[in-house]
């Protein structure tokens, strides 16, 4: 038998993320994809941003900024 005052973890999140602000959902997707980019170049280079190493195959030419339209608006990647 399940107490009732235990709280459905699934349910509060989607609550949550439901009435969050846009612009708190735009940062964390933003921040999210531009960590899982810069640790893909990390991986492809072989050392991580400003670090060297024996094992580096490559180096960083800069980046540059583009839009991606998602559903929570406009995000700088």
């Amino acid at each position: 038998m399940t107490a009732p005052h235990i709280l459905d973890p699934a349910r509060l999140l989607t609550e949550a993320l439901g009435e969050a602000s846009p612009d708190l959902m735009r940062n964390l997707l933003q921040t999210m994809i531009n960590a899982l980019l810069s640790a893909d170049a990390d991986a492809v280079a072989g050392a991580e941003w400003g670090k060297s190493s024996p094992e580096r195959l490559t180096q960083r030419n800069g980046y540059r900024h583009r839009d991606l339209d998602t559903r929570v608006g406009t995000v700088d990647v």
